[in-house]
């Protein structure tokens, strides 16, 4: 994925806060016993979620809800939690016969390591996943190290990817809300032919005018993995 970005993009996408949402609708405890959804298998969608075109993400309470850009495209959403976690969201179309997330994840562990770094690959909560220390570029120009979990879903026709960072990528009850974002998005795939791992443009929620400031998420936390980080 990264070299079809790479190929695809002039440079990497933006983060742009869209929303604080304090007081959205928050996620039943033990709601859905699998996940995450195709649209075709709920029958509201926009119930409790947020319409983000491609996708529909879950509202937790005081949770804000950040975009990735690359270029004029919305390719990610980031979903932060207490200032300290977030998982970021970012839906691929897939082929109708297999699934992707076996291959992407070994793609993610060999350029992480490549790049010097370290991961490991362990069976959690959400099935298989990746576990890793990604070098990164502290905001004081430090060189630093992040701590972040790589979870996948298949689904037909699309592929879901989440990232999770801060906190949540190493205490499992800061993790647990974000498991239950990714484990309750829904993704629209649409009837558009597009090929294996083409991103799931995304749409603006009609509420983007209340937009927060830049430097109220993750303050002191290294940024998370771009969307072209696949």
């Amino acid at each position: 994925m990264l070299e079809q970005y790479d190929a695809q993009r002039s440079g990497p996408p933006a983060s742009t806060p869209v929303a604080s949402l304090h007081g959205a609708e928050r996620i039943p405890h033990g709601a859905a016993p699998v996940g995450p959804w195709d649209v075709s298998d709920v029958e509201d969608p926009d119930s409790g979620r947020i319409d983000l075109g491609g996708l529909f993400v879950p509202g937790v309470d005081g949770m804000e809800l950040r975009v990735e850009v690359a270029g004029e495209d919305i390719v990610a959403a980031t979903v932060v939690l207490g200032g300290s976690s977030a998982i970021q969201l970012q839906a691929f179309a897939a082929p109708e016969s297999e699934g992707i997330w076996d291959e992407v994840r070994s793609e993610i562990a060999t350029g992480i390591r490549a790049a010097g770094g370290i991961v490991d690959e362990i069976e959690g909560r959400l099935g298989w996943e990746l576990r890793a220390q990604v070098p990164v570029q502290l905001p004081d120009g430090r060189e630093g190290v992040q701590v972040v979990r790589f979870i996948g879903a298949d689904g037909p026709c699309w592929f879901l990817r989440g990232v999770i960072s801060g906190q949540a990528a190493v205490q499992p009850a800061a993790a647990a809300p974000l498991e239950a974002v990714f484990r309750d998005t829904v993704v629209v795939r649409g009837q558009t032919a597009l090929a294996p791992r083409t991103p799931l443009t995304l749409t603006m929620p009609p509420y983007a005018a209340q937009a927060v400031s830049e430097d109220t998420a993750l303050d002191q936390q290294p940024a998370p993995p771009s969307a072209e980080t696949a």
